[in-house]
C-alpha cells in the first residue's frame, strides 16, 4: 500500500518571471556576444535560454478538487492537492487525478480515448447510459437490477499505483457487489426479513458497504450507493404478477372477513342486549349467514323482503 505524502511546493509566480526573464535575455546576450566576437556572453546567453526554457516546465497550475501526482523518475515525491499556481523541478512527471465526487450506473460500458500516429486524442473517453444486470435472488428467481454509485479519490498515490485504472476498477468491483448482494437476499418476502424491494435503506447500506471493501485498495471512498432499478425479467414478470396480485386478494379478503365476523358479533351481542328480538340457535345460525354473505360478498346483495310471519 501507497502512503499519500501531501507537499505544498513553491508558488510559481516568481519563478515564472525569472524563467521569461531569463528567455528574454538570451538573445540579447548572444547578440551582443556576436557583436564584440566573444565566446563567454555567447555562450552565457544559450545556457540561461535553455534554462529558462526548461524551468518554464515546472510551472503547474492546479485547478480546485484536481491533485497532481509528483514522480521522479519513477520515484513518487508526493502529491498536490491544494488548487493554486505552483513550481516544481521541471524533470517531474505530473500526474492528474480529479478529486471531484463521480457517480455512475452500473451496466454502462467504457469507450476508452483513442489517439492519432502524432499521440493526439481524437476521440475522448466515454460511459454509455447504464443498463439493468440479470442476475438471479436469494430464491432463484432471475431479477433485472441496477444501482448508482457516488464516490471520490480521498487517497491520490493508492488510486495511481494500486490498480491500472482506478476509474474502471470502481465499475467492475461496483457491478460484482451489487450481483453478490442481489444473490444473498430474495426480491421480497412476506416474514418481515430483508428484502431488496422492501428493505430499501438496509439493501443500500450493504451495497455500499460491501462496495467500500473492495475499493479501499484504490484510495476510493464510496459516498452513497442505491439500487436505481429493480424488477423480475420479462420471462417471469407476468407469473410473478399473478402471484402478487392472488397474495393482494387474499389478504383484502382476510381482513374482510376479520371485520364481518366482528360486525356479526356486535350485531347479535346487541339484538340479545336490547332484547330486541330471541333467535334460537337455527335461526341465529341462518342470521350468521346472511350477515356474512352481505359483508363479504364483492358485489351488492339483492335483498329479499319477507312479508310472512317471523319464521315464514
Amino acid at each position: 500500500m501507497h502512503e499519500e505524502r501531501k507537499v505544498r511546493p513553491l508558488t510559481g509566480w516568481i519563478p515564472l518571471v525569472i524563467c521569461l526573464a531569463l528567455v528574454v535575455a538570451a538573445p540579447v546576450l548572444i547578440g551582443v556576444g556576436a557583436n564584440k566576437e566573444e565566446l563567454q556572453p555567447v555562450l552565457i546567453g544559450v545556457g540561461a535560454g535553455l534554462c529558462g526554457f526548461i524551468s518554464l516546465f515546472g510551472c503547474m497550475p492546479v485547478a480546485p478538487n484536481e491533485a497532481r501526482v509528483l514522480l521522479l523518475f519513477g520515484i513518487y515525491k508526493g502529491s498536490v492537492v491544494t488548487s493554486g499556481f505552483y513550481w516544481v523541478n521541471p524533470f517531474l512527471s505530473k500526474k492528474k487525478v480529479s478529486l471531484r465526487v463521480h457517480n455512475f450506473e452500473t451496466g454502462s460500458t467504457t469507450t476508452p480515448e483513442i489517439k492519432n500516429e502524432q499521440g493526439r486524442v481524437t476521440q475522448k473517453k466515454s460511459r454509455s447510459a447504464g443498463s439493468p444486470s440479470k442476475v438471479n435472488d436469494r430464491d432463484g428467481n432471475p431479477i433485472d437490477i441496477s444501482a448508482i454509485v457516488v464516490w471520490k479519490v480521498v487517497n491520490t498515490a493508492e488510486a495511481m499505483f494500486e490498480v491500472d485504472d482506478y476509474e474502471d476498477f470502481v465499475a467492475i468491483q461496483s457491478e460484482a457487489a451489487l450481483r453478490n448482494l442481489a444473490s444473498r437476499h430474495p426480491y421480497d418476502s412476506e416474514d418481515h426479513e430483508i428484502s431488496l424491494r422492501g428493505s430499501t435503506t438496509e439493501i443500500s447500506d450493504q451495497l455500499r458497504h460491501d462496495i467500500q471493501e473492495r475499493l479501499d485498495k484504490a484510495g476510493v471512498h464510496v459516498i452513497e450507493a442505491r439500487i436505481s432499478q429493480l424488477a423480475y425479467a420479462p420471462e417471469i414478470a407476468a407469473a410473478m404478477l399473478q402471484r402478487q396480485q392472488a397474495q393482494a386478494v387474499v389478504a383484502a379478503r382476510t381482513k374482510i372477513v376479520e371485520g364481518a365476523v366482528g360486525m356479526v358479533q356486535m350485531a347479535l351481542e346487541h339484538l340479545a342486549k336490547d332484547k330486541i328480538v330471541e333467535l334460537d340457535d337455527e335461526r341465529r345460525a341462518a342470521m350468521v349467514s346472511n350477515l356474512l354473505v352481505v359483508l363479504c360478498s364483492d358485489r351488492h346483495t339483492q335483498p329479499v323482503v319477507n312479508t310472512g310471519s317471523l319464521y315464514h
